[in-house]
């Protein structure tokens, strides 16, 4: 069979759908849509295998018509040797085994079943699959009946189907460009992701934070005290509601928070200002179970519903709990001396800079003590008096 019949102007001109060949088994597949993609077709018996081998003229890694033929060649050179290319493994097939190599980096179950509900659920068009014919267009159309409905989960879905592509091509089962990648010609075809998130978590300025804490002082509930724990502490709202009573010692004000309960995945200790004291204090003489702040029923937890409700009855406006984050970020950083690593440390962030990561291995137990209890003084601070000076 004849082979270099393309070239690079004619592939330009080239706009009707179909399959062109360059010979010898390398094609040219142009969609209704404009796209152009490389693959190459070959038998063993009666199986007709094909190997994607990227897009042409597309995203930041375009398979150029010179490009192509150099992969349809090491293609031909394996097959001559006898290897067999592509095993017969469907998307769903790779997606199991993907699951189970990184359980055992997962933190705890819930992470587990959020890949296994995401690949499960929204990229099952792509299950029955062979995962060595999976094209970007194929990944597009699983994406886009998500993409501006739920879009951080949309893109949770694309990066977890970019590991599974991953991981075939590792395996030697998928051949050329990650379909999935969001620069290797997604952002081209999909609205940009930072149009369609939430952006930030909304805050109360901390100037009004004490007539926020007036007001839900005066509540009365656990939801309340829990709420007002968060703002005393910097703490996220999952980790408050899931705190029980071995994580406390009160007697040196001390919350040391497990590894399983952080989002870093790393132990946290938070050092407690007094009025976070008398909070757990008093949560534990009313609890029933192990949990600190519980709710209507024994050994049930509060809910996130139940101190957002709480949080809006104190005056929050549209505030978010982990806005209540923000809002002692803003005060540190407006209002106080303190370090940016003693800050963040504070919030249990994970830091990239060496030096700061360096000094944030000594936890700066002492230095957060001294903010958190200034921070607990501001909060009790009149409003008219909690603005800067």
């Amino acid at each position: 069979m004849a082979r270099n019949k393309l070239s690079e102007s004619r592939i330009r001109t080239l706009t009707k759908a179909g399959i062109y060949s360059d010979g010898d088994g390398l094609y040219l597949r142009v969609r209704a849509g404009g796209s152009k993609q490389w693959f190459f077709i070959f038998r063993r018996g009666t199986v007709r295998k094909e190997i994607g081998l990227g897009g042409y003229g597309q995203g930041t890694a375009p398979v150029s018509l010179a490009l192509a033929r150099e992969k349809a060649e090491a293609i031909r050179q394996r097959l001559a040797r006898g290897e067999d290319l592509i095993q017969h493994k469907t998307f769903a097939d790779v997606m199991d085994d993907v699951i189970a190599v990184k359980e055992a980096s997962f933190r705890n179950e819930k992470h587990r079943a959020q890949w296994r509900m995401t690949l499960d659920r929204y990229a099952e068009p792509l299950h029955k699959k062979p995962i060595a014919e999976i094209t970007r267009d194929d990944v597009v159309e699983t994406l886009k009946p998500i993409w501006t409905t739920i879009p951080e989960t949309a893109d949770r879905t694309r990066m977890r189907i970019a590991a599974v592509i991953d991981h075939a091509k590792a395996r030697g089962l998928f051949v050329g460009d990650n379909p999935a990648d969001w620069r290797g010609g997604l952002k081209e075809l999909l609205p940009a992701r930072q149009k369609l998130t939430r952006g930030h978590h909304a805050a109360v300025p901390y100037k009004d934070m004490p007539g926020v804490i007036a007001r839900l002082r005066a509540a009365t509930g656990v939801s309340a005290r829990a709420v007002e724990f968060a703002a005393l502490t910097a703490g996220r709202s999952g980790e408050v509601r899931g705190a029980v009573r071995a994580e406390f010692d009160l007697d040196a004000a001390l919350w040391t928070i497990p590894p399983e309960r952080m989002k870093a995945g790393r132990e946290h200790i938070v050092p407690l200002p007094d009025r976070a004291v008398d909070i757990v204090r008093a949560a534990m003489q009313q609890s029933t179970s192990d949990l600190v702040f519980e709710g209507g029923r024994a050994g049930k937890g509060i809910s996130d519903t139940a101190m957002v409700k709480a949080l809006r009855a104190a005056g929050a406006g549209d505030a978010t709990l982990h806005g209540l984050r923000s809002s002692f970020r803003d005060w540190a950083g407006d209002h106080t001396n303190y370090p940016r690593d003693v800050a963040e440390a504070a919030l249990a962030h994970v830091l990239t800079d060496k030096t700061e990561a360096a000094y944030r291995r000594g936890t700066a137990l002492e230095k957060r003590r001294e903010m958190m209890e200034e921070w607990a003084d501001y909060l009790e601070k009149p409003s008219a008096m909690a603005s800067p000076t």
